[in-house]
């Protein structure tokens, strides 16, 4: 055992001693005392200590302090609530259950003794001596004892609860923000088990949601403290709301939050959330009222956001506009999409959009090749535009004078497919199926024959097309 833990263990002894004493009931100060001096001087060096975390020498002396005066100057609680932080960095560093023991009892009679001194008031406050005062303080202290048994202590939840009520019903609106969590998670598990019923768990909460709201607006100093712990516990409730909370109980208090704020939109979105997730109907008449004015709003606001998101992406715009079967304008949009993209890839698929419309829908197809060919300029290895090109020329065929002519259109729609395939592997079954289609309607041999064009010769495609390809037969 190390010096400092012997020091700890023959302090902690000697303490449990004195605390079985009668001076453990006292409440007497070191004024008039005749180790005053020592009193002090013990309370200067502990308290020292304790702000350096030397934990044995702020032991050692906090023994000394408040075996001369439990109560220090009669103005202070400092020699209880020290106190209580000593054991429980104890606690927390044992392992010898027994003594872990010792030291819980130990941390619940300092509350207890520093609470009977403000009952009877035999230590002063700064804010006078009226019972509100007191109360107050004892509140506080009661409050801190409740957060010490949850999160450091391990106490049972059903003691927890009643040194929660005991700060609650004590300090009242002045209740510290830091006894929700413990409040909150307690009543949460306790309801989930069964042991609490749906009214407590109520109580709890709307006694919480007072305190809070007090606060909020009386207490400038900690107003945000108190609404960040209230979330906190609102959350934590969220667990069990559906079985606690009803819509009859919600309403009256949404109902008034809306009505202080019925313009507000995100007043009206909070208040219809939290109806539906009270369990309001949807033919609940607040409901439909509420959700009526919401979606009014909710629409006017879609139509802004989407006429500013069409305004700044043109591209969605000339989808949009594709779809509704305004193929003109769907292409002067596609158009601006392309005059203010940066981006080769991205500009490159607007390109190739804009040439479909311009070749399947607009016919135009001399302008559709143009920017079909933009489009590949920009795109590397991109067998898409190519494969429109040569669709442009497959359906044109008809068109490009006699049979003759017709059937080069179709060996330079072949070409370009064969084309799009050896630099995009990902457009190769679609183009191998068209090849395969057209492949029957090639020139005719004995047609080339009467032209004296041979299989291989290059040929010139007429009309609008203006390929020069290489001749083969079918």
């Amino acid at each position: 055992m190390s010096i400092t833990s012997k020091l700890i263990s023959a302090a902690l002894a000697s303490l449990m001693l004195l605390l079985s004493s009668n001076t453990f009931g006292q409440c007497e100060s070191w004024e008039g005392h005749p180790k005053q001096e020592d009193g002090e001087n013990a309370h200067s060096i502990y308290r020292q200590a304790i702000k350096g975390k030397d934990w044995a020498t702020a032991f050692e002396y906090w023994q000394q302090a408040y075996e001369i005066a439990p109560a220090a100057d009669g103005k202070r609680d400092y020699h209880y609530t020290d106190g209580v932080v000593l054991y429980v960095n104890m606690f927390k560093n044992e392992t010898d259950e027994a003594k872990k023991a010792e030291y819980v009892e130990t941390i619940d009679r300092l509350y207890a003794e520093a609470i009977s001194c403000y009952e009877s008031k035999s230590i002063t406050l700064k804010c006078g001596d009226s019972d509100e005062c007191y109360q107050k303080r004892i509140g506080y202290l009661q409050g801190r004892r409740a957060y010490e048994m949850f999160y450091s202590l391990n106490a049972p939840y059903s003691k927890n609860l009643e040194v929660i009520d005991s700060s609650i019903e004590s300090a009242g609106m002045d209740t510290e923000y830091i006894v929700f969590d413990p409040l909150s998670r307690i009543v949460v598990w306790e309801f989930q088990k069964g042991r609490m019923d749906k009214d407590q768990a109520i109580a709890y909460y709307k006694k919480m949601e007072e305190i809070a709201q007090h606060n909020v607006i009386n207490n400038e100093s900690l107003s945000e403290a108190y609404e960040q712990a209230w979330l906190a516990a609102q959350a934590q409730y969220r667990a069990i709301e559906k079985d606690v909370f009803d819509c009859e109980y919600f309403k009256p208090i949404l109902q008034e939050e809306y009505q202080d704020d019925p313009s507000n939109p995100d007043v009206i979105k909070s208040v219809l959330v939290r109806l539906k997730r009270r369990g309001c109907p949807d033919d609940d008449p607040m409901v439909q009222e509420i959700d009526a004015v919401w979606k009014t709003y909710a629409a006017k606001i879609n139509a802004e956001k989407q006429a500013e998101f069409e305004a700044n992406n043109p591209g969605s715009l000339a989808k949009k506009m594709y779809d509704e079967g305004d193929f003109e304008g769907a292409a002067n949009k596609f158009r601006e999409a392309i005059d203010a993209e940066s981006d080769p890839l991205k500009k490159a698929n607007y390109l190739n959009s804009l040439a479909s419309i311009k070749f399947r829908k607009l016919s135009q197809y001399s302008e559709a090749r143009r920017i079909a060919k933009e489009a590949a300029s920009l795109k590397p290895n991109w067998g898409r535009p190519y494969m429109l090109i040569g669709d442009m020329y497959a359906k044109s065929a008809r068109s490009c004078g006699d049979s003759w002519n017709q059937r080069l259109a179709i060996i330079a729609a072949i070409d370009k497919y064969a084309y799009a395939k050896s630099i995009d592997p990902s457009v190769s079954d679609e183009a191998n199926s068209r090849i395969s289609r057209y492949k029957s309607s090639l020139p005719a041999q004995d047609e080339g024959f009467m032209r004296s064009v041979k299989a291989g010769d290059s040929v010139t495609v007429g009309c609008w097309i203006g390929e020069t390809v290489k001749v083969r037969y079918n």
